[in-house]
């Protein structure tokens, strides 16, 4: 690890001075991602003189305390013991930053909710689910995008599509791919029984122009007339647009937008970013895993969630993690469970080597 971070020191000094080059200033690509690996590398090579310090620190402090006695003793071995526990936080924060990065996190992200299992319930299921990561997009600091919402007959969303971009918001909402299951009484429910029902959550990275090249004659357009809450037209021409790319048979519908070239527009980004996904899952031979893994069948027996309305709480299965402040996660503080999955990730692949 030391030699590594040694590099990475040297290639701090090299990306610090290429930044003070005249011909880098002039051309913004390039220095927009030289900017961007000199934070990468800022953050490392400061913990690394960090760990070099206390390291030294420590090593002195093991050094003098035969010598001494009494109150001095005591104070160089507080010193000694600070000194430890930093270097190994450090250490740790280190490893951590070693791991090599996802490939998407610097993508903005596509995210799809659709009522699954559950009729009309799971569908205002959806629209309680979109809340949440509404709310947590802004205490994030992240930007969101709704890109098409199809609306249900009580309001609720037979499908929402988003995108969310900013810092870290790729390496938190990737955990949030898969079936969430809801455990309540309905507001259809006259008796007051629990039932239990389930949406699911799809995330994709969102493509670049230039990434994913698709051939118009692939494409099958169809237009149709927007709808709202309860089917009414929402306009009177047919500007929505669903999309069909025949050799994989993906299919993406718009109509948020007055016309149909906006809607096709955005219907293009997120057939581009279905695709990229799907390229990369068959890069890593695990495309029908992978796939499964974020949607399954949307079945209530099938969950990486479970949010239990009577008990307060909030369940994740994959990590065994359980909250009893569902009211508060619902509004948007996903924090501890967005942070323990996070951490699960990392410990995973520190123990996996990578």
């Amino acid at each position: 690890m030391l030699d590594k971070l040694q590099a990475l020191e040297r290639e701090l000094d090299d990306v610090e001075a290429r930044l003070a080059d005249p011909a880098i200033l002039a051309d913004q690509a390039r220095y927009r991602d030289l900017a961007k690996r000199h934070k990468e590398l800022d953050t490392i090579v400061s913990r690394a003189r960090e760990l070099r310090t206390r390291t030294a620190d420590a090593d002195t402090a093991r050094e003098m305390l035969p010598e001494l006695s009494g109150e001095d003793r005591e104070m160089i071995r507080t010193e000694l013991a600070e000194a430890e526990a930093d270097v190994a936080r450090l250490t740790a924060e280190i490893e951590v930053l070693l791991l090599p990065k996802d490939p998407n996190d610097d993508r903005n992200v596509i995210v799809e909710i659709r009522g699954a299992e559950g009729g009309e319930e799971a569908n205002l299921f959806a629209k309680d689910l979109f809340g949440m990561y509404q709310g947590f997009a802004q205490r994030m600091g992240w930007r969101l995008e709704v890109l098409n919402t199809d609306w249900s007959d009580l309001g609720g969303f037979n499908e929402v599509t988003f995108v969310v971009s900013g810092d870290g918001a790729w390496s938190r909402l990737k955990h949030e791919g898969g079936p969430h299951r809801v455990q309540r009484v309905p507001v259809t429910e006259s008796q007051g029984r629990i039932h239990t029902s389930s949406a699911t959550v799809t995330v994709l990275p969102e493509a670049d122009e230039v990434e994913v090249e698709i051939d118009p004659n692939d494409l099958q357009v169809d237009y149709f007339r927007s709808s709202g809450p309860g089917g009414q037209s929402v306009n009177t021409t047919d500007s929505a647009v669903r999309l069909t790319h025949r050799p994989t048979g993906v299919t993406v519908s718009m109509q948020d937008q007055k016309s149909q070239i906006q809607n096709k527009a955005k219907a293009m980004q997120v057939l581009a970013s279905r695709l990229l996904k799907l390229e990369q899952d068959r890069q890593a031979s695990e495309l029908s895993e992978a796939r499964r893994d974020q949607t399954g069948g949307g079945g209530r027996s099938e969950k990486v969630r479970t949010y239990n309305f009577k008990e307060n709480r909030v369940s994740d299965h994959r990590i065994g993690l359980t909250i009893h402040k569902l009211d508060k996660v619902l509004q948007g503080e996903l924090d501890d469970v967005s942070d323990a999955l996070v951490q699960d990730e990392q410990t995973r692949r520190l123990t996996e080597g990578g």
